[in-house]
């Protein structure tokens, strides 16, 4: 039997949003799963509901009670500071403003390990500056997910990531204690703590590090 939340995904082409959005899709509690694209990505499935949406010019967005933001890219694949800012900062506070206003209840983002507005690492600072603008919104629960280096298979090759991945996983099974959540963790673990988070009844802001989303995205 359906259930009578409805749930919207943006970023359910990418690494961990594509695991995300098989998950909302077999959980029948949901009526219905939003997806935010850039253009047409997904055959016809039940509950699904594609929606082909520009985020520099924003349309209305479908009433959701969850929203998941998966939305996030390189400062190598932006091809500027100033792109990467657009995705990671204005894309996402843009979404969940709109999600907001749009009556959603719960939000959940990936954002990353070290974030922090005050950083002198320009990629962390952006992450902690989307942090600080998303818990100004007001939503009854907002879920702030730190990942370190996330672990899959992904559309496009990155040699950066390949080489840090490989290194990672001759230390990782020293990295004990608070070195814990530097660990790489898999992309649909993440996945798997969002859905599972998004039912666990919390409200107020909830910030998860990777090593807490480890223990979540494995129960």
């Amino acid at each position: 039997m359906s259930g009578h939340r409805i749930a919207l995904l943006a970023g359910a082409t990418g690494l961990t949003g594509g695991h995300l959005l098989e998950l909302l899709l077999a959980d029948a509690r949901y009526s219905r799963v939003h997806a935010l694209v850039r253009k047409p990505a997904f055959p016809a499935r039940a509950r699904l509901q594609e929606h082909t949406f520009d985020f520099d010019h924003p349309a209305k967005l479908p009433r959701a009670d969850d929203v998941f933001c998966c939305l996030g890219t390189t400062i190598k694949k932006a091809g500027s500071q100033a792109a990467f800012r657009k995705v990671d900062f204005d894309y996402v506070v843009t979404l969940a403003r709109r999600a907001g206003n749009a009556g959603a209840k719960r939000f959940l983002v990936v954002s990353s390990l070290g974030a922090d507005a005050r950083s002198p690492i320009f990629y962390n600072r952006v992450k902690g500056e989307m942090e600080a603008a998303l818990r100004e919104i007001g939503f009854d629960a907002l879920h702030i997910f730190q990942p370190s280096l996330l672990l899959g298979d992904r559309r496009e090759a990155r040699l950066g990531e390949r080489l840090g991945i490989a290194a990672s996983a001759i230390i990782s099974p020293f990295m004990l204690g608070p070195a814990k959540k530097y660990r790489p963790i898999e992309a649909r673990i993440v996945a798997h703590a969002m859905w599972k988070t998004a039912w666990n009844g919390q409200t107020g802001i909830h910030v998860h590090p990777s090593d807490q989303i480890a223990i979540i995205g494995k129960q």
